[in-house]
């Protein structure tokens, strides 16, 4: 006698559950529509969840308000994060802003939102250990979603929030993304005040640009005092290959081999980091990518629309997409393309715009003139 396996349906399905599917999930379960998030990660600690993030009021702050969690946010915010300090490779110091505490762009570290987020839905939302191999259309806007454990789910409506490599963008479109050109070399000065004094007054309160021509140090101060560094260089995309990163001493002396001559007191901010660095390639998908409506699936985030981060706006408009995708929903019960179509004629050019403004301002970071394009930014843009 044979054995039917009923396949479980889930009404609403969200992979990947960084902050724009953690945001979705929030505002749907605020007005009591149940959603299923799935990640490939073993638990929410599986991995860091990266640096700090500056949450702008026209975007990420509007989703949170959007999740009603905009006052636990503010808890979290960075005292004197917004603070900017542009340098040139001698170390000169060429704009300088101080965090006065009423700029729209306080800093938090993303672990902690994504904790924040986590917490304000209901237990057993985010089904963890659950990577999505590849989805197909059923017909009528229903989809077949297979997982690496051999298993696999229905579902009525299939949101790809699943990053730069996602797995339900091809439902949607054939566009990946592309290398940009530039590649960041990742590292941490931990109790940056105590042991490494002299990059903690370089850096400062907040986040540092020290530019020169296609090349340049990013950093930002962490809540725990450790300075988080990106070496950041155009370099072509096998660059690399050309070390070993597992060998620490090796790797800075990599890295370091492109900034030769430049100030002593910025070397160390790769020279003195106990290690590891971690090797970052930059991709974005094509400036204003779009898809035509295809019944019951849709994409927010970074598998919607893949950019450098030299807006700031990744995380946000991930968060703002999650949000907007929500209220959509809400707004239209049982009207699902309806609501999926008002959600897209918002999210194209909102993601083209920001898209656009991140590849400007890589082409001004690593400018010949650096840093005075960036400075030239700041300036005219407080």
């Amino acid at each position: 006698m044979s054995t039917v396996t009923t396949m479980r349906h889930h009404p609403v399905a969200i992979v990947g559950a960084g902050l724009g599917g953690l945001t979705l999930a929030r505002v749907l379960s605020a007005h009591g529509v149940e959603a299923a998030v799935f990640d490939l990660d073993a638990s929410p600690a599986a991995r860091t969840q990266g640096g700090m993030l500056d949450i702008h009021e026209d975007t990420g702050q509007r989703a949170l308000r959007a999740a009603g969690l905009h006052e636990e946010f503010r808890a979290l915010v960075l005292p004197g994060g917004e603070a900017v300090r542009v340098l040139d490779k001698d170390a000169v110091v060429r704009h300088a802003e101080a965090d006065d505490g009423t700029g729209g762009r306080p800093e938090v570290d993303r672990g902690a939102l994504r904790d924040l987020l986590l917490g304000s839905l209901p237990g057993g939302t985010v089904r963890w250990g659950a990577k999505v191999t590849g989805a197909r259309a059923l017909g009528g806007g229903r989809h077949e979603v297979a997982l690496a454990d051999g298993t696999a789910f229905t579902t009525d409506l299939l949101v790809g929030a699943d990053g730069a490599w996602s797995r339900i963008r091809p439902l949607l479109s054939a566009a990946r993304p592309a290398y940009t050109g530039v590649s960041f070399v990742e590292a941490d000065l931990p109790e940056a005040d105590a042991r490494h004094p002299v990059s903690a007054e370089v850096v400062g309160g907040g986040l540092l640009f020290a530019l020169g021509p296609g090349r340049g140090f990013l950093a930002h101060r962490e809540p725990d005092g450790s300075l988080h560094v990106y070496a950041a260089l155009r370099v072509a995309e096998d660059w690399v290959d050309g070390v070993d990163f597992t060998d620490v001493e090796a790797a800075k002396a990599y890295v370091l081999e492109h900034f030769t001559g430049w100030d002593k007191s910025l070397r160390a901010l790769v020279a003195d980091a106990p290690g590891p660095l971690t090797p970052r390639l930059i991709h974005a998908l094509p400036v204003g990518h779009r898809w035509e409506r295809v019944p019951g699936v849709t994409l927010l985030g970074d598998a919607a629309h893949l950019m450098s981060p030299f807006a700031g706006e990744g995380a946000n408009l991930a968060m703002l997409d999650g949000a907007e995708l929500g209220r959509a929903l809400v707004a239209h019960p049982g009207e699902r393309e309806t609501a999926l179509a008002a959600y897209e004629e918002g999210l194209f050019p909102r993601s083209a715009a920001a898209a656009d403004a991140s590849a400007a301002n890589g082409t001004a970071l690593f400018a010949e003139d650096a840093p005075q394009a960036v400075v030239d930014l700041f300036t005219a843009h407080p």
